[in-house]
């Protein structure tokens, strides 16, 4: 099969995929000539009673939880879109900033719904790219033909600017199939303006290509572009590949600083740097530490050298080849500096394991036993599911299967199973209410806006109409 794009984007209840849900989904496929093919796709996703939406991202997309449910698919009907229609064999999924976010929404549905939460960007050749950091990258290496928008002074890549600088309709940010068609269009821009360099950071998106580029058996600086990096250099540095990460992955040096006030910090010492919190790196005098973790499958956006030497390259990101020579050669010099760095991601603190379910997708990989009978419930029809109780070896699935019951096929469950259900929902959303209470109000007090209003009085019927009986007896009473 030949491949394609398929371009998407997301809109959700908000940031946290282990917690927060899809509500819109939309995409576009295209030929690699990004000639659109079929028609596209803009669907609502229900929300199920379990969920109250955070007051901040429905004023962003202005998506109600009473439209979801009207007019949306349950979550089990949405996957098998995505399975047997979206992501086919041969597609490359696309979006801006989708790796690090609409992805792992992705994931996380494909948990709940008992699907592979990873073959879908793969297996059968499909695979994923992700263009902001291709934004990032030709804004920093090779500005023209763009025009880059800036806001209050300072660069900016934000989509709907991007796309109103250079003359692109967006007719409404923050709408998924709006930004879709915004974000083909970016990319369109960039293939026209800078062939060379956008082939390249598609080629890219190949883990093994990139491994080739950044490893530790031949360690040579790179160009890496990453959020991570500073907005006054374009999000654009020159790194070094340092010490071995988590899972394969790769801890890379920032040879834009010194590391001279580093070398010799003991690894509590680092730590403390590394994992310093939002306050703390705040404060006075904090210097962070210069490193990150490169993961090779999240499509990196990375170069050799020798991009820099066109289009007055190093100073575009204020670096020269003098600087970069002297940090690598400290670094080289004190080998030590990088087996304690080795040992502090060794050490780094894994999520939180959460007591419920929904989260604990990356606690472990399910064994080949139970992915048969993981089938078997995702091919499962409501009737079928209620007689259906398979032994499952991880202890992770009986409760995900009540949860994916109820959610789908609630005329499946039980008695038995519709009170435990209604226990956990109970819990479940009480541990939601106090943050929930404290947005709304603050938020409530400072919209004019007749359309927001109304998002927000069908934002409080939602979560009135799915608060258990006894939680509202409770805060009646008090």
């Amino acid at each position: 099969m030949a491949k394609t794009f398929f371009f998407y984007d997301l809109e959700t209840s908000g940031l946290d995929a282990r917690r927060d849900r899809i509500m819109q989904f939309a995409g576009i496929r295209t030929d690699m000539d990004l000639q659109l093919l079929g028609d596209p796709y803009n669907v609502l996703v229900k929300l199920s009673d379990d969920t109250i939406p955070s007051v901040e991202a429905l004023m962003v997309t202005g998506i109600t939880p009473q439209q979801t449910q009207m007019d949306g698919l349950t979550e089990a009907e949405f996957a098998k879109l995505l399975l047997e229609k979206v992501f086919t064999p041969d597609t490359i999924a696309v979006g801006f900033n989708n790796i690090r976010f609409d992805d792992e929404f992705i994931r996380a549905l494909f948990w709940r719904s008992f699907c592979d939460p990873y073959e879908w960007c793969w297996k059968d050749g499909r695979s994923r790219w992700d263009l902001l950091d291709v934004v990032r990258m030709t804004r920093a290496l090779r500005p023209e033909g763009i025009v880059w928008p800036t806001r209050d002074g300072k660069a900016t890549n934000r989509l709907e600017l991007l796309a109103k600088e250079n003359g692109i309709d967006h007719f409404k940010a923050h709408d998924a199939l709006s930004d879709v068609e915004a974000l083909i269009a970016i990319t369109k821009l960039i293939k026209e303006k800078q062939p060379q360099l956008y082939q390249y950071l598609l080629d890219m998106r190949d883990k093994n290509k990139v491994k080739q580029l950044v490893n530790l058996d031949d360690k040579k600086p790179f160009v890496y572009t990453s959020g991570r990096y500073d907005s006054e250099h374009d999000k654009t540095t020159v790194a070094f590949p340092l010490t071995s990460g988590k899972n394969g992955n790769i801890v890379v040096y920032d040879l834009r600083y010194d590391p001279t006030p580093f070398v010799n910090l003991s690894t509590d010492e680092l730590k403390k740097k590394l994992y310093a919190t939002w306050e703390e790196r705040k404060t006075d005098g904090f210097v962070a530490l210069p490193v990150k973790e490169l993961q090779y499958n999240r499509a990196p956006a990375v170069a050799p050298l020798g991009v820099l030497e066109q289009s007055d390259g190093w100073k575009h990101i204020r670096l020269d080849k003098a600087m970069i020579e002297k940090h690598k050669t400290a670094l080289l010099s004190r080998p030590h500096f990088a087996e304690n760095i080795r040992t502090v991601y060794e050490d780094k603190a894994q999520f939180k394991k959460s007591g419920e379910v929904e989260a604990q997708l990356y606690d472990g990989f399910v064994n080949d036993r139970d992915r048969l009978r993981i089938e078997t419930v995702r091919n499962a029809s409501e009737r079928e599911l209620a007689d259906f109780h398979p032994e499952f070896t991880d202890e992770r699935l009986v409760p995900l299967l009540l949860h994916y019951k109820a959610r789908n096929y609630p005329k499946s469950l039980s008695e038995d199973e519709t009170r435990a259900w209604e226990e956990w929902r109970a819990g479940h959303i009480a541990a939601q209410l106090p943050q929930f209470a404290k947005s709304l109000q603050k938020i409530a007090t400072s919209v004019t806006d007749e359309n927001q209003q109304f998002i927000l009085q069908e934002l409080q019927l939602w979560v009135e109409s799915i608060i258990p009986t006894d939680i509202s007896d409770q805060d009646r009473e008090s």
